[in-house]
């Protein structure tokens, strides 16, 4: 009878600690204070579609509803200014024309300043083949409780040169509020992304700084991804100086996109990528782990258990793991493993006790360091041919290193193995 007791009391506290530890993922909202006013579309647009070079586009203070994109094609050195990040708000709720808020494409010399955009139909802000953007003062965002039915991205420079986002917000992004892709010299510098799933995330880009920003309540704070398939891939990204605070929020991406693979509770992910640097951030209260470094060949086979399990078909989805898996097998120059991650003096800190366990890492925590918290994880998957996978400045850290190909054998918490020389 005793035994039975103790069992039945055993059940009944890992049930509590389950329930609380689920119970603790946030569902956020932001509801800002706005005036939509309508009327203005057609004199906005006529800005958009008249401008030429050295245009500068002068908007006023207000709350406008629109109806469609507003593009801007093939032109230098314009410049896109409001009134201020909330006194001009150009909101696509009742988008019926177009994806984007802001379409930018094949230009030269832009810049975009003190305004808002929100509820676009797919990305905010999406710029395309343009050397030189800049982005100062700008909010992107999606109102209303969050949901994968947000757009993909906040911000979305892809196949660009010369980029600056600075001082901006990017608030409820179904995958990523500031985003880069294939996109050289980069500065992400001074802004704050909350209530997304990736607060930032550089993809397949070269030559990029990321400093003096605030990621908090998204479900991962700062991403660093390199992906098969693509036009180039990613080297020399610095993060440093930035506060990744309270990334815990439920995963709300698109299902079956490869975004919806963060873990909640992550501070950092770096994931297939080389040449990273990460020091002198301040990680605090992420509930799985502060940085977390992992191989695509271990997102691959997690992408196909996940694509088994889905009951319609994802390609369709922004950023499909399965779209990203089958360019995997097929792109010969990809290199899946993370290569010279160098992990400087950061500061860690963690108040919860348990790790999210809705999701595989966290319950692998919760197995292999039950009751402690991990600053640093790695899967264990070694980059052959390489100078190093992964080194530490300052071994006072808690580390975990999973060997996930190898059912965890060789699972280790010895930071020394991985000194920087």
């Amino acid at each position: 009878m005793k035994k039975l007791l103790y069992f039945l009391g055993f059940i009944i506290t890992g049930l509590v600690i389950m329930f609380f530890v689920i119970k603790s993922e946030p569902t956020p909202s932001y509801n800002p204070e706005r005036n939509y006013v309508d009327g203005k579309e057609n004199e906005i647009l006529s800005k958009f579609l008249l401008a030429k070079d050295s245009t500068i586009i002068q908007l006023d203070e207000g709350h406008f509803n629109l109806s469609q994109s507003l593009p801007l094609h093939g032109v230098k050195h314009v410049t896109i200014i409001g009134k201020g990040m909330n006194k001009t708000v150009l909101n696509f709720k009742g988008q019926t024309k177009g994806a984007e808020g802001i379409r930018i494409t094949n230009c030269q010399s832009i810049t975009l300043q003190d305004l808002t955009v929100e509820n676009a139909k797919g990305d905010n802000i999406k710029v395309m083949d343009t050397d030189g953007i800049t982005f100062k003062n700008v909010e992107a965002s999606w109102t209303g409780t969050v949901s994968e039915n947000n757009g993909a991205y906040a911000f979305y420079p892809v196949l660009c040169n010369n980029v600056v986002i600075d001082n901006c917000k990017a608030i409820a992004a179904s995958d990523a509020g500031i985003y880069v892709g294939q996109s050289n010299n980069v500065t992400i510098s001074n802004n704050e992304a909350f209530y997304n799933v990736a607060g930032i995330e550089s993809e397949n880009s070269k030559n990029v700084k990321i400093f003096g920003n605030k990621t908090y309540e998204n479900t991962g704070g700062i991403l660093v991804f390199d992906l098969p398939g693509l036009t180039q891939y990613g080297s020399n990204i610095e993060v440093f100086n930035n506060e990744v605070y309270n990334n815990n929020i439920k995963n709300f991406a698109a299902k079956g996109a490869i975004v919806g693979q963060v873990p909640s509770g992550t501070g950092s992910l770096i994931l297939g990528t080389e040449d990273v640097y990460i020091h002198d951030n301040t990680f605090t209260d992420n509930k799985t782990n502060s940085i977390a470094i992992a191989s695509y060949v271990l997102i691959y086979e997690m992408g196909k258990q996940d694509a088994a399990s889905l009951e319609t078909n994802s390609d369709n989805v922004v950023g499909s793991t399965s779209v990203i898996n089958d360019k995997y097998l097929s792109d010969k120059n990809y290199n899946p493993y993370p290569r010279k991650i160098r992990i400087g003096n950061n500061s860690y800190s963690n108040s919860y006790i348990f790790p999210t366990i809705n999701n595989d890492f966290g319950k692998i925590i919760l197995m292999k360091k039950p009751f402690q918290n991990v600053d640093v994880m790695w899967d264990g998957v070694e980059a052959p041919k390489a100078d190093y996978t992964i080194c530490f400045e300052n071994k006072n850290i808690s580390f975990l290193g999973l060997d996930v190909l190898n059912d965890f054998k060789n699972t280790t918490s010895d930071v020394s193995k991985f000194m920087c020389k």
